[in-house]
Formats: structure tokens, C-alpha cells, sequence
């Protein structure tokens, strides 16, 4: 028997949306104090936290905004950290947040 990956228990812990690429935006600031907004695609969403589809690799632990439906009234917002940020074969980055529940 081979013992499963804490990705693959990470994986499994919590209910998984696929997002089918929906845009969202993100807001981040830098490690100079400079803040970035940018509108890429969410791959999927649990309830621990959600993939991003990204063109530039965001730094680990770094805090992130997400807004789902940035211009509407009722835009929602989630913050999360960078848990990981890997390049892809195309160039772009799988960018993994956890949610911060405490975050307001």
C-alpha cells in the first residue's frame, strides 16, 4: 500500500467547485508595498480555498483578495493567502490559496 501525499489528503478534505475558469479578481501587494490588481481565471473553489490560473507567479504566504463578480453591486469577496505557486508547462502559474476564515 502506498501512503497518500498531504496534497492528495489536502485534495480530499474538502468539497471541490469546478470554477470552469471563471474570471475573478485579485488584489495583492508586493513585497516593496505595491499593490496589484489583476483579473485571471479561478480553476476550482472548496471550501478551504481555491485555484487560480495566473501569467505571474505570486509570492508564497502572501496576502490575496479574490472578487467574484467585481462589477457588480453584490461582488463578493473572499482573502486568502498563497499556500503554493507552481509553473506550468505553458509559463503561466497554478496559484493555490487557503481561505482565511478570520479575515473580514
Amino acid at each position: 500500500m502506498v501512503d497518500s501525499s498531504n496534497e492528495e489528503t489536502e485534495r480530499r478534505k474538502w468539497f471541490r467547485l469546478d470554477m470552469e475558469k471563471e474570471l475573478v479578481d485579485i488584489i495583492w501587494t508586493d513585497e516593496h508595498g505595491q499593490q496589484h490588481n489583476k483579473k485571471i481565471a479561478c480553476l476550482d473553489f472548496s471550501r478551504g480555498g481555491l485555484k487560480l490560473d495566473c501569467d505571474q507567479n505570486l509570492p508564497l504566504n502572501a496576502a490575496v483578495t479574490v472578487v467574484f463578480k467585481s462589477a457588480h453591486a453584490s461582488s463578493q469577496k473572499l482573502y486568502g493567502k498563497v499556500l503554493r505557486s507552481v509553473k506550468q508547462d505553458n509559463g503561466w502559474f497554478e496559484i493555490a490559496l487557503i481561505l482565511d476564515t478570520d479575515a473580514k
